[in-house]
């Protein structure tokens, strides 16, 4: 099983240097990859906050800037996105974004996508909310052309998208009764987020039982969850557990300040956890 964290590319500590710091840190790990979220902005005045988003979200650099970004100022770390929303960007431009990326990264980006939830951002934007299903797959489909064929195809117009890199593996977001057939039907594996592994494992035999019936062979599973790490040993067993039921990639999640802070929790994870899961 893989082990990442994640790299927060939202809050005041975003700032160039420190991004650049926790980039060189996690770059000089043993972690295999770090992941990055996606917002556009949070509403302004009273909303429906469900979800419980942090309000320093609203400060957040473009996760495809901030991608690209990763792929200048490291030379090893596989970095991905937790999720990118589809329905926010149209997908020629994605396409593109995501070639280059590639291209300049050395084929180290992990593509997460789902179809994204906060209803004043699609307001915002002036997207249906209610398309974002199918918006995402149609995201999808585009993307699986633009890296595998000489062209696409788009509003009637067939175009060449040069240079051609490495197609990043996609990783779907939300819930399994969405998100595990977009990922059978559109995708390399699902992301998770916080269901613990005595739930997880039979939704992830479940999904391999499916994806082998329809010829695609088991899927990567990419686990997000906050780990105990003020309690190693419950960290292990937690991580371990997550092996065991069929993760392929853990995701640690946690909230950090400052380039030092970041530096302790990697040498924690690095050092504790991924030896006891390897």
């Amino acid at each position: 099983m893989k082990i990442g964290m994640n790299y927060r590319n939202w809050g005041p500590h975003a700032t160039r240097q420190n991004l650049i710091d926790c980039a060189r840190i996690a770059d000089e790990s043993t972690l295999d990859s770090i992941w990055v979220n996606d917002h556009i902005g949070l509403p302004k005045g009273d909303w429906d906050n469900e979800y419980g988003i942090s309000n320093e979200m609203g400060h957040i650099v473009d996760p495809y800037a901030i991608m690209a970004f990763l792929g200048a100022v490291t030379s090893r770390i596989e970095f991905g996105s937790a999720v990118i929303i589809g329905p926010y960007r149209p997908p020629l431009p994605t396409a593109k974004w995501l070639q280059s990326i590639q291209l300049l990264s050395d084929g180290r980006m992990l593509f997460g996508v789902g179809p994204g939830y906060l209803t004043e951002e699609f307001v915002a934007l002036g997207v249906a909310k209610s398309k974002r299903g199918k918006l995402t797959d149609e995201l999808l489909d585009l993307l699986h052309q633009a890296f595998t064929q000489e062209t696409v195809e788009c509003n009637g117009q067939a175009l060449i998208l040069a240079p051609r890199s490495k197609r990043p593996p996609f990783y779907i977001g939300g819930g399994p009764k969405i998100a595990i057939p977009r990922a059978i039907k559109r995708g390399d594996g699902w992301m998770p987020v916080s269901i613990l592994p005595n739930d997880l494992k039979p939704l992830v035999d479940d999904m391999n039982k499916q994806a082998t019936d329809a010829g695609r062979g088991q899927l990567d599973v990419v686990a997000m969850k906050t780990l105990p790490l003020d309690d190693v040993n419950a960290a292990i067993e937690l991580a371990q557990a997550y092996r065991d039921a069929g993760a392929t990639h853990l995701v640690h999640t946690q909230g950090y300040d400052s380039p030092t802070q970041y530096q302790e929790l990697v040498d924690i994870v690095c050092q504790d956890i991924r030896p006891a899961v390897q």
